[in-house]
């Protein structure tokens, strides 16, 4: 038998889990799509004066991940407060 808090903890984790699969799945795009597999196309674009893809093999993929990081810390900082599991 499930307890409310039990259901309540499975929605917290269903959460938790959609939110890294998202990111994860933003990060392999920039990182693997947009540096390694689509590099071809999108060095026909400039930014700043490099080609694009360049740019996105060797820097935009690492800014991608470091802002990432700082969306899931600040969502999960939300989603703990929701369901009152947040450090005081």
């Amino acid at each position: 038998m499930t307890t409310p808090q039990d259901s309540r903890m499975a929605e917290y984790w269903k959460r938790n889990v959609r939110l890294m699969v998202i990111l994860l799945s933003i990060w392999f795009v920039v990182s693997y799509l947009f540096g390694i597999v689509l590099v071809t196309p999108l060095n026909a674009i400039s930014l700043g004066g490099y080609k694009l893809g360049f740019w996105f093999a060797q820097q935009g993929s690492m800014y991608v991940f470091v802002a990432l990081i700082f969306v899931y810390a600040a969502k999960m900082n939300a989603l703990d407060k929701e369901f009152d599991v947040h450090e005081d």
